[in-house]
């Protein structure tokens, strides 16, 4: 055996290494891509409940939103309401009411001053009657 054939024999058995070492890496990715496989397969046939749930979650949650719509529009014409019923109040008895304590505060004054002047008036000496 010449020194070529040697060397062509070592290089044909270095490619069957290689070629031996590439079929395991590919044999062990097809046995990952085939449990990838499965998973998703298991997940996609697990998705359909949690679908189902999260669709019956959602149509609650909207008819409760509704009921609050309802709640709030309920609110808003309450508050509408007492808003009016406080105008109406002020127009019908607010001005009397101002002229009524406005009158009462005059008339105290009016008083305090009056009994004010009595006895300003009692306190002073009594002045002789004087000549004619």
């Amino acid at each position: 055996m010449s020194a070529g054939q040697i060397a062509a024999l070592i290089a044909a058995g270095a490619f069957v290494v290689l070629v031996v070492l590439l079929a395991i890496v590919l044999f062990k990715l097809g046995r990952t891509l085939d449990e990838a496989t499965i998973a998703i397969r298991k997940a996609h046939e697990n998705t359909d409940p949690l679908l189902i749930g999260a669709n019956e979650t959602i149509t609650h949650v909207n008819t409760q939103l509704e009921r609050v719509d309802g709640i709030t529009a309920n609110a808003q014409a309450v508050s509408g309401n007492v808003s009016a019923l406080s105008s109406v109040f002020t127009a019908t008895l607010g001005g009397p009411l101002v002229k009524t304590a406005a009158l009462s505060y005059g008339i105290s004054k009016a008083i305090k001053a009056r009994r004010k002047k009595a006895e300003a008036k009692a306190a002073r000496p009594a002045k002789k009657r004087g000549r004619k």
